[in-house]
């Protein structure tokens, strides 16, 4: 069963839907990530209702609300639907969804700043890295010559080794362990002794937050464990961070301030928020 932490308020819900409900064509995923946000405040939801606060019919809600229970996301109950648990982490295929234009743009910066023909590049998982290695799939100076991969990626997740091994330009190496399927990250013991025998030239790190007291940080030990390891064998280490997650400390700490060399992030991190990051000598990039 997938479980979801609750972090959502009930303005942030609130204001995600009046966002999805404004979109002229809203993807089937977006809807369903807007449901499961309600359904993780309210602990249960009527047809009617999620209707109503999603601006679409009842028969759609209960087609979404169908396909949600094969998935194990919910259960069914006559006219609604109920939660199976009170707390819910949003799947990676759910959190996709969310602010693709500025993750793209984020991940393609970091790509720039990260892929040189011949490098070793580490990506752990999440939405944003997703984001920078199709970025990095798709630039033209790293093109296979010769039929030989013109560089390396490291990672841990699986979605991310299996977009990219159909590539010819780029040698994936993915670390063994125990994935979770929120982030199709592989965490443990097989994934962390991965890293006693590489090294890194740049590691691009997603993160769940970011301060400059608390450094990077994500909401699972384990990952956190494997994402510590994979910056500490790079020589340079860069996060890539939406707006959202700068200025905030998740629960495990990945690593200190002092070992990141770039932020990335978006134009919607204000200057006094930047500030503490560039005074404590990090680089950040805001595109």
């Amino acid at each position: 069963m997938l479980v979801i932490t609750r972090y959502l308020t009930e303005p942030i819900i609130h204001a995600q839907c009046r966002v999805v409900a404004r979109l002229r064509r809203v993807t089937r995923p977006e809807r369903w990530n807007a449901l499961l946000a309600l359904l993780a405040d309210a602990g249960r939801l009527s047809v009617d209702d999620a209707a109503a606060r999603m601006r679409v019919s009842a028969a759609t809600i209960r087609r979404d609300f169908d396909r949600l229970a094969e998935q194990r996301m919910l259960t069914r109950t006559r006219g609604g639907a109920v939660a199976h648990s009170v707390s819910y982490d949003l799947p990676l295929r759910y959190k996709s969804a969310r602010d693709v234009p500025e993750k793209r743009r984020i991940a393609s910066a970091a790509a720039d700043l990260a892929a040189r023909p011949g490098a070793v590049l580490g990506l752990n998982g999440g939405t944003t890295t997703t984001e920078v290695a199709r970025a990095v799939a798709t630039r033209a100076d790293l093109h296979a010559r010769d039929g030989r991969p013109s560089i390396t990626i490291v990672t841990n997740a699986l979605n991310i080794g299996s977009e990219l091994a159909v590539r010819p330009h780029i040698k994936i190496v993915l670390t063994g362990g125990v994935p979770r399927p929120q982030s199709y990250e592989l965490t443990g013991p097989l994934a962390n002794a991965l890293f006693d025998q590489v090294s890194l030239d740049v590691a691009v790190i997603g993160v769940a937050g970011v301060t400059v007291e608390h450094g990077a940080t994500c909401d699972d030990e384990d990952e956190a464990d494997v994402n510590r390891r994979m910056a500490d064998r790079a020589d340079r280490v860069i996060v890539a961070a939406d707006a959202s997650k700068v200025g905030h400390r998740a629960f495990a700490r990945i690593c200190d301030p002092s070992s990141i060399d770039v932020l990335v992030t978006s134009t919607a991190v204000p200057d006094e928020a930047v500030r503490p990051f560039t005074e404590a000598g990090i680089e950040v990039v805001r595109v």
